[in-house]
């Protein structure tokens, strides 16, 4: 069997685009729209759209909804701005939601 050369990859479920790596998860324990998601610290290949307040399990946040940069498939958000202090760490962070991502067929 072939070892793995190069980084771990997680991509949109419904065009293989390269959206994060496996090394910028943060915590699995995150929830998303429609189930289970993950914090990244960094997306790739995603567009951002307009910021909105939301108020979301933990509170209110500004958030920005993250796509695919290919298929324009809606990944998860983009914490932009927390409000209350235990909060915090999540702004500039990534959700992607569990169901939306794939791991790349390398690994």
């Amino acid at each position: 069997m072939a070892e793995i050369v190069g980084p771990r990859l997680y991509c949109c479920y419904r065009c293989r685009n390269h959206v994060s790596f496996h090394d910028d998860i943060i915590s699995k324990t995150f929830q998303g729209r429609n189930g289970r998601a993950f914090l990244f610290s960094h997306a790739m290949n995603v567009t951002i759209g307009p910021k909105e307040d939301r108020n979301l399990l933990t509170g209110l946040h500004t958030v920005a909804d993250i796509s695919c940069a290919d298929c324009n498939e809606v990944l998860g958000w983009k914490y932009e701005r927390a409000y209350e202090a235990s909060q915090k760490y999540k702004e500039g962070k990534f959700i992607l939601e569990k169901a939306k991502i794939v791991k790349d067929d390398n690994w």
